[in-house]
């Protein structure tokens, strides 16, 4: 039978979050159910909950950095049992036999993958409802293991922040003696830092913020580049391999393209709007430099980078709050004023009213 859910759902663009019973499906043979200990907040959940993108269902349940322990499994699951830890991140299903499937790169399902959440069920055509909820359900190949090892409640982010940076990073084959640059100091700039500085790299953060430079060497920074100083600006000019770009709104990249050396890429992983203003195409043909996206990572690279992050002690630098609270969270986040990330408590659910 159908599981009868507590959660917080947005009802409409306008409407704050608030408490929300739902239903989630009677569990498949291939599903497991996972009771949800953390969730992370993503950006992306107040661009989907305010219909930014034009494209919510509501109501709404947002949510696709969840963490929990397995309570149930199918008859046909082998790969968890009860009392595991495990993760969900954005994606929940896939065609699963088109070329990017086929090459464990889900995210890029040529017939769209489905979303965690705002998305619909493509075997039942039901919505699908994230994280903010005690439990969900999902299909267990869509399912990673998290180690014990870690933080759970900081583990949580890494579903979404830390793949949509390690992903890009190992794609371009950062490593010892690879030059990398960070623009953006956020949820997914710090966790950027991290990997590269694990992965061997040289690492630089670029910043509008004089004061940031102590905090991002905290993170992994070898050097700290105050992107508003020509002078520091120029005597970067053809330094880097790699540039990570995670700000999430449109800003000039032809001051940062000036920065890589030969052969460089700069990966845009934040911004989903047009680039303003337009790119000098000097800037990339005479340095023959890239200009190149990534959208977060396949299910076995999600799974590589928490085997990497247990074997390193990497997680997110996270500030914990209660569900009630995730409407103040989501006006704190449009200031910035969160170091990294807002991770929810979801034991506070059965505060909910």
């Amino acid at each position: 039978m159908a599981l009868s859910i507590r959660g917080f759902a947005a009802q409409s663009a306008t409407a704050p979050l608030a408490a929300h019973t739902f239903e989630r499906r009677e569990p498949r043979p291939d599903d497991v159910v996972i009771d949800i200990l953390y969730c992370g907040v993503c950006h992306s959940d107040i661009h989907q909950a305010r219909n930014e993108w034009h494209n919510s269902i509501y109501p709404m349940v947002p949510g696709h950095e969840i963490v929990g322990r397995v309570s149930a499994v199918g008859n046909q699951v082998t790969r968890f049992k009860v009392g595991d830890a495990v993760g969900v991140g954005c994606m929940v299903d896939s065609c699963q036999h088109c070329a990017s499937c086929n090459a464990g790169l889900e995210q890029y399902c040529e017939e769209g993958a489905t979303w965690t959440y705002n998305g619909i069920d493509r075997r039942d055509s039901l919505p699908t409802f994230g994280g903010y909820s005690e439990r969900i359900v999902v299909s267990d190949k869509f399912v990673v293991s998290i180690s014990d090892k870690l933080d759970l409640k900081a583990a949580a982010p890494l579903l979404c922040a830390g793949i949509t940076t390690w992903s890009p990073l190992r794609h371009w084959k950062i490593g010892k003696g690879s030059k990398v640059a960070v623009i953006g100091l956020g949820g997914l700039g710090h966790m950027g830092l991290k990997f590269a500085k694990a992965m061997g790299a040289d690492v630089t953060l670029f910043t509008r913020t004089a004061d940031k430079e102590a905090e991002a060497r905290r993170l992994g920074a070898d050097h700290v580049v105050l992107s508003t100083d020509e002078a520091q600006m120029a005597a970067v000019t053809r330094q880097f391999d790699f540039i990570l770009d995670t700000v999430p709104s449109p800003h000039d990249l032809n001051p940062y393209l000036n920065t890589l050396a030969l052969n460089g890429v700069l990966c845009l992983v934040g911004l989903l709007e047009p680039i303003e203003p337009a790119v000098q195409a000097a800037m990339v043909v005479l340095g023959r430099r890239s200009i190149a996206g990534s959208a977060i990572g396949g299910i076995a690279e999600t799974q590589e980078m928490l085997d990497f992050c247990a074997e390193h002690g990497i997680v997110s630098d996270v500030e914990m709050i209660d569900i009630q609270d995730i409407n103040h969270a989501y006006e704190r986040m449009l200031k910035s004023d969160v170091r990294y990330r807002f991770v929810i408590d979801n034991a506070s659910l059965k505060k909910a009213g």
